[in-house]
């Protein structure tokens, strides 16, 4: 079973969920429903029979609605299975403790109630805004130092194009391009703390072995599961992002029932074989861009909340983004203002990292929102 909690405020979303569970309760500020997923045919024929007005059903799905405060004052009178109960009390306490949960990360300490900057360096030739840019070790390596002047918390290194597309590369290649680079930066800035943008077990290793002390893999761990083990042996920090299909092929015509559920159940399925590997340090990625049309892409978005209850922080990776480019009809280039405003967005529905090729912005964007927030 997963479990989900679902901001029913939202006009759109009020009206998916009345398609879905065909309900005649009101909407109303502060409504939201806990959908548990994926029932067992046994339970789902025990609780069809009890009848509630604060429950509904669809095939092996339950939804329970109400304020959050509502819906577990009632929880104990609905006569729900333990299992189920468990389920949604679960997906509250997530819900409501993800923005308080902190992380020590090498030296650094990460307060999640608070927003931070992840800065891209890409060191491939490819890549879909800066690639050729960063190829040069010198040049990326001074770019990331430059990054930590600016006040950028993390750097995350890549050496894999992974837009739309692009074409795999070797595992030594990757290694070749990355670790003289890691390396480099820490030499000249060892507090920098270096993220590895990477789905190879052996690269994520080699990167953590180098002083890198997070690992991102746009797979969620998928591609090569061994990666798991490798982050759990250094006891690293892991992002785990959503991903349809690889990238050569994931905007090949992606297609959702339901964009938000079936991502969610995706992070939810690879966050548990991490913790299960013995990952503590988990951070949760829509993967904007990755397999999803203009329209998913903006689901996500406005829905970001729904995903506090994985419970785990969130980050997001709207930079310069097609999807900008589709609305807008901007060229790659001038992205900028409307990355960073999108950005504020996602920081006020729950994001708090956020990946970004303009460090500067995004770095001005976080820390007017963290003077509010400590205020």
């Amino acid at each position: 079973m997963i479990s989900q909690v679902i901001n029913l405020s939202n006009k759109k979303t009020f009206k998916l969920y009345k398609e879905k569970y065909n309900y005649s309760i009101l909407l109303y500020h502060g409504l939201y429903g806990v959908e548990v997923r994926n029932i067992s045919s046994e339970l789902q024929q025990l609780h069809s029979k009890i009848v509630k007005e604060n429950i509904f059903y669809n095939e092996n799905n339950l939804l329970v609605t109400g304020s959050i405060k509502e819906i577990l004052d009632k929880l104990i009178s609905f006569n729900l299975d333990e299992s189920i109960r468990n389920e949604i009390i679960k997906a509250i306490q997530y819900f409501e403790k993800c923005e308080i949960i902190q992380y020590e990360i090498g030296k650094r300490k990460f307060d999640f109630k608070l927003a931070y900057v992840m800065g891209i360096v890409n060191v491939t030739p490819d890549s879909f805004s800066d690639g050729g840019q960063f190829i040069d070790k010198k040049n990326a390596v001074n770019y990331g130092i430059e990054m930590v002047k600016n006040g950028v918390d993390i750097i995350d290194i890549g050496g894999e194009s992974t837009r739309p597309g692009s074409e795999p590369v070797s595992e030594s290649e990757e290694l070749s391009r990355v670790i003289p680079v890691i390396k480099d930066i820490l030499n000249s800035k060892p507090d920098a703390l270096i993220s590895i943008d990477t789905t190879k077990a052996k690269v994520a290793e080699a990167a953590l072995k180098s002083g890198a002390l997070v690992v991102n893999d746009i797979s969620g761990g998928r591609f090569q599961p061994d990666i798991f083990d490798v982050v759990s042996e250094f006891d690293a920090a892991m992002i785990l992002m959503h991903t349809k299909g690889k990238p050569k092929t994931m905007q090949a015509s992606p297609v959702y029932a339901d964009v938000v559920s079936e991502v969610y159940d995706y992070l939810a399925t690879q966050s548990e074989l991490a913790f299960k590997h013995g990952i503590q340090k988990i951070i949760i990625d829509l993967g904007i861009g990755f397999g999803k049309r203009t329209e998913d892409n903006l689901n996500l978005i406005e829905r970001l909340e729904d995903f506090k209850s994985l419970g785990f922080p969130i980050m997001i990776g709207l930079s310069r983004k097609s999807f900008i480019g589709n609305i807008l009809n901007l060229p790659i280039e001038d992205r900028d203002d409307a990355t960073n405003a999108i950005n504020s967005f996602a920081i006020s529905k729950g994001a708090r990292i956020i990946r970004t090729h303009n460090v500067k912005q995004a770095v001005q964007t976080c820390k007017l929102f963290n003077s509010m927030t400590t205020n």
